[in-house]
């Protein structure tokens, strides 16, 4: 750890870097979560890495030697000469100076798939302000990617590995557990930064399935009712059918709930997504 530490410090002084926090920069100075994050994701020359949010290429420089390309996708144009200078004798490394959520990345799958049949593999230390927002244009893209390694504050981690209908469970989980299999890596101390953050973090692993977990009629009303019944958590589900506009009084909600030997009285959060697929696709034929 002291070596990257070092190193660390080496290049944030000679390039006059300090950790943007607006843009949720924690720099990773720790060896041992770089492998098993990266064991975990189990790299090979087979595969094509986008990293999203290199930043001063730490993690960046571990992946270049095990993936047959990496391809950066940075925000923050201060790190841009940094890494295209690090990196420069690296033959497999390609640069974006974009924001992730802007950038085609199926179309950018498509394009180095032209050159060469590659598995895909996401890999990233995500800003805490803007985790969600990214890990659900991954899933609801649906690329064609075999998998998500990703470090995020550890409360969000628990919600986007719990099971469906879970303590921990909230809606995100739904959608995560829809798309993929998740599974917690390893817990990161505030001690494996610079600077440290305020919170824990922790390494977890996505593995997208081949078929979403149910079988729905509709994904749009699928998520809308899931979202409707975490809105108010302590409302039961029934409220939430309502409170949304899915149904129009109780008596037609409860109606559903009764037809599909689902408690009247159940909340949202103890549902499981199979019970949730049911609900939908029941008001949908009910619709046609």
């Amino acid at each position: 750890m002291n070596n990257l530490y070092d190193e660390t410090k080496f290049l944030m002084k000679k390039y006059s870097i300090n950790a943007n926090k607006n843009l949720g920069q924690n720099f990773l100075i720790d060896e041992n979560v770089i492998y098993t994050a990266i064991d975990s994701a189990n790299i090979t020359k087979d595969d094509l890495v986008i990293e999203i949010g290199p930043g001063l290429g730490t993690l960046t420089k571990y992946l270049l030697e095990k993936a047959k390309k990496v391809i950066c996708i940075e925000l923050d144009s201060r790190m841009i000469d940094i890494l295209k200078e690090r990196f420069f004798l690296y033959k497999n490394f390609e640069i974006i100076n974009e924001d992730v959520l802007k950038v085609d990345l199926q179309k950018l799958i498509e394009k180095e798939r032209e050159k060469e049949d590659l598995k895909v593999k996401i890999v990233a230390n995500l800003p805490y302000y803007i985790t969600t927002p990214i890990i659900m244009k991954l899933l609801e893209s649906k690329l064609s990617i075999e998998s998500i390694t990703v470090m995020v504050q550890k409360e969000v981690a628990k919600r986007l590995s719990a099971i469906p209908g879970e303590k921990d469970a909230g809606a995100i989980t739904y959608s995560v557990y829809y798309y993929a299999n998740c599974s917690e890596i390893l817990l990161v101390p505030q001690t494996s930064f610079i600077p440290s953050p305020e919170v824990e973090s922790e390494v977890i692993n996505l593995k997208l399935r081949n078929e979403p977990a149910v079988k729905v009629n509709s994904e749009k009303l699928f998520f809308r009712i899931i979202k409707s019944s975490f809105m108010q958590r302590r409302k039961t589900l029934i409220n939430g059918l309502v409170n949304s506009g899915i149904y129009k009084n109780k008596e037609e909600a409860k109606k559903c709930l009764n037809d599909l030997n689902i408690d009247e009285k159940a909340r949202g959060e103890t549902l499981t997504i199979e019970q949730f697929a049911k609900i939908s696709n029941y008001i949908f034929n009910q619709n046609i």
